[in-house]
């Protein structure tokens, strides 16, 4: 297990206990924490196939370059999120959670559509 942090769109600030070997957006769809701290806003339409871009999240600075560089077509779909993709930018569906990344702070946008 690892601790992953994530600022929500209206300002709060939450740290979720998650499994690692799972993508982080099924990490925090999954998480038991995740609902009781109000953490609703991943969207997650296609149920993490590539092919919406309604898990949007944008990594810490710090963390962004720990990360494996997103592919060709998730760069793709970073291009058709709502809020408009920034240097962070990520899918959560195609971030891969391993021990190495205990401690990833995040924030999730306003919108997902």
């Amino acid at each position: 297990m690892i601790t992953i942090y994530l600022d929500s769109a209206s300002g709060g600030q939450h740290s979720l206990r998650v499994a690692t070997g799972q993508s982080l957006m099924r990490a925090i769809c999954d998480a038991s924490d995740a609902s009781d701290a109000g953490v609703d806003c991943i969207a997650a339409d296609c149920g993490g196939v590539l092919s919406c871009a309604t898990c949007h999240v944008v990594i810490a600075d710090d963390w962004a370059p720990r990360l494996r560089p997103a592919s060709t077509d998730e760069l793709a779909m970073l291009a058709m999120t709502a809020e408009p993709a920034s240097a962070g930018s990520r899918l959560s569906c195609q971030v891969q959670l391993d021990a190495g990344l205990d401690g990833l702070r995040l924030r999730l946008p306003a919108c997902q559509y």
